[in-house]
């Protein structure tokens, strides 16, 4: 072990800074957000640090560096380029048994400065020994993606609640069975939503329950809950930060079809798995049985995910079952995905809205009855708009027929995207009356674009390889010689 790991409190301990350019202020910051007592010694300062010494933040000693600017310092920093000067102050501050560290000269450190994570009062150090500086940033840079930003929230409140806990429950694994729940259960997921009133009410009620538990009155009740989770497209990179930390405290995730595989392989290793999923024409799972076994899990006492691909207050019934699930007093939070329309368009190079093309955009499902009542069929087929249109492969030729019999152009430019986001997606392209024929053609799921900002797609696609033009004859498809690469 090269260095120790050590946590060092600076609050009003004299600290040292010598050099006054970008590197230094980028120390001087993080110095002063430990509270130290910094002074700078500098010719000149950048102008972040002319700001902070306007502000009286630091003493600044202008000049060179003298020997007795040591006399009663706790730290030093060398952050000039003169090597010959980092080395004087290094042997200097040495001789003195004074920790130094000279900025990007690991032999001339006695003290190192990590790659830090803030979560105070929670903070994670990493190191590589001054090895490797690069390693340790993406180290750093994954373990941010995984930490939340209200654990600091929550290590806060448990250390106000602490010596309330060690006074009510007495024993040692009394106490890490109560804060082993609190942390995982229902308390951290009301910090996390930011409620934090309930959330120490909560810890008021756990208590409750675990001390009668303990005293054998009453067996320590059992609370699920329940996230539902908006599990975007399909590309497991568009899952937001928080689904995933979600997810992957879930004791049981009910997924549908539309979550791709490579999602649910990010969910926790022994949380159980199960499909009630709803294709078009085959609904394995009534809506009821799904509702009835979110109630029964979180009765249990589980964590439930419900894992809904896209966004879940899009065409996902997510409201239904959030109805339900409050109707029983199952506490539940939501967690938004980014929605197909959003997702398949942007990766098919395709902008929702324009400011040559299109003003507004409407989401509507194809899953219209056949009159078409439910649809305001003349507002739709106006102009200088975008129609995304989710599960429309089945009724593809009535949407069609429709708009262009209430005046939508019928070479208004449309694409059909087959697999948004996936590395199978597929995007093809034509006119509105082409609609039904290309909607046939595309692998699902598929969303259909309508309006003049589909055209744009030639011009902009960035993302796969199977792009299909279908101004081409629509007969061509399967033939390899129309297929673009983008």
């Amino acid at each position: 072990m090269d260095y120790l790991p050590l946590f060092v409190e600076l609050k009003s301990r004299p600290v040292l800074l010598v050099g006054g350019g970008e590197v230094a202020a980028r120390k001087a910051s993080l110095l002063l957000r430990a509270g130290a007592a910094l002074t700078i010694v500098a010719p000149e300062l950048h102008f972040e640090l002319q700001q902070r010494y306007q502000k009286a933040e630091f003493e600044w000693r202008q000049g060179g560096f003298r020997t007795e600017y040591l006399d009663g310092v706790f730290l030093v920093i060398a952050a000039t380029d003169d090597h010959d000067l980092n080395q004087h102050i290094f042997a200097e501050a040495n001789a003195r048994a004074i920790l130094v560290n000279v900025v990007d000269d690991q032999p001339l450190c006695s003290a190192i400065f990590p790659s830090i994570i803030d979560r105070s009062p929670i903070m994670v150090a990493i190191s590589s020994a001054g090895k490797s500086p690069v390693l340790t940033k993406l180290l750093r840079e994954k373990l941010e993606s995984l930490l939340p930003f209200h654990l600091g929230i929550m290590a806060e409140i448990a250390g106000r609640w602490r010596e309330r806990v060690k006074q009510r429950l007495t024993s040692i694994r009394q106490r890490r069975h109560f804060w082993e729940k609190a942390l995982n259960g229902r308390f951290a997921t009301l910090v996390a939503n930011g409620q934090l009133q309930q959330a120490e009410a909560q810890l008021d009620e756990q208590l409750i329950d675990e001390q009668r538990a303990n005293e054998q009155l009453a067996p320590a009740g059992k609370q699920g809950e329940l996230a539902l989770v908006g599990a975007g497209p399909g590309d497991p990179g568009l899952l937001t930060l928080k689904g995933l930390q979600v997810i992957q405290q879930a004791d049981v995730v009910l997924y549908d079809h539309l979550v791709s595989a490579e999602i649910l392989e990010l969910v926790r290793r022994d949380a159980d798995q199960i499909c009630v999923g709803k294709r078009a024409g085959n609904h394995s799972v009534a809506q009821e049985e799904t509702n009835a076994l979110i109630i029964k899990l979180a009765r249990q006492g589980k964590k439930v995910v419900r894992l809904k691909g896209g966004d879940p207050f899009i065409f996902g019934r997510g409201g239904e079952e959030l109805q339900v699930a409050a109707e029983a007093g199952i506490p539940f939070q939501v967690v938004p995905g980014i929605t197909a329309a959003v997702g398949a368009s942007a990766y098919a190079g395709i902008p929702l809205t324009h400011r040559e093309h299109s003003q507004s955009v409407t989401f509507i499902t194809g899953h219209c009855r056949e009159n078409g009542d439910e649809l305001d069929w003349p507002a739709l087929a106006r102009g200088n708009q975008t129609l995304a249109i989710y599960m429309g492969i089945i009724k593809a030729a009535l949407i069609s027929q429709k708009l262009i019999s209430h005046g939508r152009d019928a070479n208004t430019p449309v694409a059909v995207i087959g697999c948004g986001t996936r590395p199978e997606q597929q995007v093809l392209t034509g006119t509105l009356s082409e609609l039904d024929r290309l909607a046939q053609k595309a692998p699902s799921p598929a969303l259909l674009v309508v309006g003049e900002v589909a055209q744009l797609h030639h011009q902009i696609a960035w993302f796969g390889q199977q792009s299909v033009d279908q101004k081409q004859s629509v007969a061509q498809i399967s033939r390899p010689a129309v297929v673009d690469l983008v």
